[in-house]
C-alpha cells in the first residue's frame, strides 16, 4: 500500500506537466496538419510531395509507442493488441515490420514479429530535437521505398482516467479530400502562396510529419502517467481494504486467544478450588 500510494503520487506529479504539454501542443498541431492535408489534396502528378505517394502496399511499417515501465493498468496491452491486430487483420497477408518506442512494446512483439529498430532510451530525455531523428529515420525508409505505409499506434490522453488507442496513418499523407468522406463539413481552403505551392510544400510537409510524429509520443507520455496513477490509485484503495481485512481477522484471532487464556485460568482455579 506504501508503495503504491509513492507511485501514484509520483505519476499525479508528472501528470501535470505532460497534460499541460500536450493541451499546449495539440492545437499547433492539428491546425499544422490540417493545412498539410490541404496542400496535400491540390498538389497534382509529379509536382506533389514524395511524402504523399500512394502505391501498392507491400510492406508495412507499425510505429507501435509504448512505455519502458508497466504498472499502468491496460496501457501497454492496449497497444500491443492494436499493433497485432493491425499486422493480422489489416495488412493479412503483407509484410509487416515494426518499429518500437518503449521495453514493453518491443518484449512481447519482438517474439511473433520482425522489429526493425528499438528505442527505449528516448524518454531518458524526451525533446523534439530527439524525437525528430527518429521521424526522419521513419520518413527515409519511406521515401526510399524501403515501405509503402507507415502507421503510428499510440494512447491519445483524454483524461487521467481515460486514454484511448489511435491507429493514425502516418505515411503516406492522407489527402483532405479523403477526411472529407467523415467530415463533409470540412471544407478545402484556398490560399494565397509566397514565394510559391511547391516550394512552400518541400518546406511545410517534413515540419508537419516531425510535429506530428511528436504529438504521437507526447500524448502516450500524458497517457501513461495519467494510466498509472490511476491503477495506483485503484491499487491502494484495494490494499487499504486488504489491510482492514487482515486487521479485523488478526483482532478476532487475538481475541479467541485471549478468550481462551481466560477460560484455562478460570478452569485451574475452579479445579484448586475443588
Amino acid at each position: 500500500m506504501q508503495i503504491t500510494s509513492a507511485m501514484k503520487m509520483v505519476s499525479a506529479a508528472k501528470l501535470k506537466k505532460a497534460q499541460d504539454a500536450i493541451t499546449a501542443m495539440r492545437p499547433y498541431s492539428d491546425k499544422l496538419t490540417e493545412l498539410l492535408q490541404n496542400l496535400s489534396a491540390s498538389m497534382e502528378g509529379d509536382s506533389g510531395s514524395k511524402f504523399a505517394e500512394e502505391r501498392p502496399v507491400n510492406k508495412v511499417l507499425v510505429v507501435a509507442i509504448s512505455s519502458n515501465r508497466g504498472l499502468a493498468g491496460a496501457f501497454n496491452t492496449n497497444v500491443i493488441k492494436e499493433s497485432k491486430n493491425i499486422a493480422q487483420n489489416a495488412y493479412p497477408n503483407k509484410e509487416v515490420h515494426f518499429l518500437t518506442l518503449g521495453k514493453k512494446a518491443n518484449d512481447i512483439l519482438k517474439k511473433s514479429y520482425s522489429i526493425v529498430e528499438n528505442n527505449n532510451v528516448i524518454y531518458d530525455d524526451l525533446s523534439y530535437e530527439n524525437v525528430e531523428a527518429i521521424a526522419v529515420q521513419v520518413m527515409e525508409l519511406f521515401t526510399k521505398g524501403d515501405y509503402d505505409r507507415v502507421e503510428l499506434v499510440y494512447n491519445s490522453f483524454k483524461n487521467a482516467a481515460t486514454q484511448v488507442v489511435i491507429r493514425e496513418q502516418f505515411l503516406p499523407i492522407v489527402p483532405l479530400k479523403e477526411q472529407q468522406t467523415e467530415k463533409r463539413e470540412t471544407a478545402q481552403v484556398d490560399y494565397i502562396f509566397e514565394p510559391s505551392k511547391e516550394e512552400i510544400i518541400k518546406q511545410l510537409i517534413p515540419k508537419a510529419l516531425k510535429t506530428q510524429f511528436f504529438k504521437g509520443i507526447r500524448d502516450s507520455v500524458a497517457s501513461e502517467h495519467g494510466a498509472r496513477m490511476t491503477a495506483m490509485h485503484k491499487a491502494t484503495d484495494n490494499a487499504t481494504e486488504l489491510r482492514d481485512d487482515l486487521k479485523l481477522k488478526y483482532n478476532k484471532a487475538r481475541q479467541a486467544s485471549i478468550t481462551n487464556e481466560i477460560l484455562e485460568i478460570v478452569g485451574g482455579a475452579e479445579a484448586l478450588n475443588n
